[in-house]
């Protein structure tokens, strides 16, 4: 089961932040989701991709990762490296309040987490926002925690924008679609927007967000939450 975020204290966290600039950073974070793809796809070789991956799986130092969203809340992505297995967690971080885990790699398979409409909303952080800005990044960064089968046509572009701008060459359009095909241990599923919950709902079997996000916070806090997806929410 994943990791509950508190339990991290304990364990070898480094910023991983300068990382998101580092030659094969990106074709290792996102390897699992690219089976059978050369890092070149990335614009990387394989050496770099290799000696990124067993970076990002060093016992000794587990990358961790702030992507700041409006409102104090924040997507807190930890590698996880045990004795047992490496996995990535995705923490949803609520002011005040308990974090919940909104995707895992871990054995119990968690996720997905992000339906295409919120990733989107998210893609721009706050003003003066500390830890991950860059929208490119952003949603590379997230995009494992996403599985949505009803993402539109427009958004193999917006990845292809963010490919390209991290390196990958021109006609990266397969590796987008590769890469919004969802995460090889719960794919793209069916997602629905409780206009009651003002929620998106996941019918993942493995989902989390199969309950209302948010439906555990006090309602000032939640309707935070809803305020910094503000922009996910479907016109009514």
């Amino acid at each position: 089961m994943a990791m509950a975020r508190h339990w991290y204290s304990s364990a070898p966290v480094v910023d991983g932040l300068p990382l998101l600039g580092e030659p094969g950073f990106w074709a290792a974070h996102l390897v699992d989701l690219c089976e059978g793809v050369r890092p070149e796809a990335f614009g990387v070789d394989a050496a770099d991709a290799g000696a990124m991956l067993e970076h990002l799986h060093d016992k000794s130092a587990w990358p961790t990762f702030t992507v700041p969203l409006e409102g104090g809340f924040a997507i807190v992505v930890h590698y996880n490296s045990g004795e047992e297995y490496t996995s990535t967690d995705y923490f949803l971080v609520s002011p005040g309040s308990t974090d919940a885990v909104l995707a895992s790699t871990d054995q119990d398979r968690i996720g997905p987490g992000l339906c295409w409409p919120e990733l989107a909303a998210i893609l721009h952080a706050p003003d003066g926002a500390v830890g991950v800005t860059d929208p490119h990044a952003r949603l590379l960064l997230l995009i494992p925690a996403l599985g949505d089968a009803g993402a539109p046509a427009g958004a193999v572009d917006v990845v292809v924008e963010a490919l390209i701008a991290r390196g990958a060459p021109d006609g990266c359009e397969p590796l987008a679609r590769r890469l919004l095909a969802g995460h090889p241990m719960w794919g793209a599923q069916p997602w629905s927007f409780d206009a009651d919950e003002r929620s998106w709902i996941c019918d993942g079997e493995h989902s989390p967000r199969q309950t209302p996000l948010g439906d555990h916070l006090p309602p000032g806090r939640r309707a935070a939450l809803e305020a910094c997806l503000d922009s996910a929410v479907p016109d009514a």
